[in-house]
């Protein structure tokens, strides 16, 4: 198999602005613009300066929304190009999803947002609908595995997420996973169907191959994670080092290190949102986001 594969960019203009100076404190507004930039072409890096990272997640409400809430984010020169194009920082809605899938030979959707200032990818599997029928079947569901690091060493299965209470949050329901969208590697944004290559086709297969369509793929370097697979592996704070153990979807192939991590959230009145991290006791779930600077 090919490493690498040809594929095509869709229109993505708006990639001449520079990002800040690397010790540049950054506000929300402006870390989500040049962030997005990435996913149009450009490599950022930016540090949080003095800006807590728990209080980007867990912060005070403002027009975005507030800290729970999950938006469309559409990112510049995809309008014309995604389902959700005029949805522009609108309140995500399970529904949405629903109707995307229904034109999609997979029965999955996908769509960028965002989340207290951070970028998010929410993904639609008919998880319920396939969940008995045999993977070889070709109907994509979700499956728990095994994560390994990149040692090699088995961290642990991703169907924890089901069988123990202290992750009941993660459970899987309403058929949707929250990402956090932030590339291991560089920290680019990986995206939803934002190229066109094998990668990201609409076709699915299980295991958690490398092989198949989609895939989120970050364009930085070529990065592949598959939303259908769930894992337990580990990571480290690039702030203070320590090491973190977490929950998210497969890294697939290209250089990411890992995959990327869950979100938790709740549908409420069809509504999207992350879940409130304190009331709900699992507050530590937040050092998983603390893989990027």
């Amino acid at each position: 198999m090919k490493m690498a594969r040809e594929f095509r960019l869709r229109p993505s203009p708006n990639i001449g602005e520079a990002p800040p100076e690397a010790n540049y404190s950054l506000d929300r507004r402006r870390f989500m613009r040049y962030s997005f930039n990435t996913a149009a072409g450009l490599i950022t890096m930016a540090s949080f300066g003095s800006i807590g990272f728990a209080s980007l997640l867990m912060g005070t409400t403002d027009g975005d929304g507030g800290s729970n809430a999950i938006s469309y984010w559409v990112p510049k020169g995809q309008e014309n190009n995604v389902w959700y194009g005029s949805k522009h920082l609108e309140a995500m809605k399970k529904s949405d999803f629903e109707s995307d899938a229904a034109k999609s030979a997979t029965g999955m959707s996908g769509a960028q947002g965002v989340w207290g200032g951070m970028p998010v990818t929410v993904v639609y599997v008919p998880h319920e609908e396939n969940k008995n029928s045999p993977p070889s079947s070709g109907n994509a569901r979700f499956q728990f595995m095994d994560g390994v690091d990149q040692t090699g060493a088995i961290i642990g299965f991703g169907g924890e997420i089901e069988e123990e209470s202290k992750w009941s949050v993660l459970k899987i329901h309403d058929n949707i996973i929250i990402i956090m969208s932030r590339c291991p590697h560089l920290c680019c944004i990986p995206g939803w169907q934002l190229v066109a290559n094998d990668f990201t086709a609409d076709n699915w297969l299980p295991g958690g191959l490398d092989s198949g369509g989609n895939k989120l793929f970050c364009i930085c370097h070529s990065s592949r994670f598959d939303p259908t697979i769930i894992e337990k592996n580990t990571n480290i704070n690039k702030n203070t080092g320590a090491a973190f153990d977490y929950f998210g979807i497969k890294r697939t192939g290209g250089p990411a290190p890992v995959g990327i991590p869950l979100v938790p959230f709740i549908v409420n009145n069809d509504v999207m949102e992350a879940i409130d991290f304190e009331a709900e006791g699992v507050v530590e779930i937040l050092d998983w986001y603390t893989y990027c600077n």
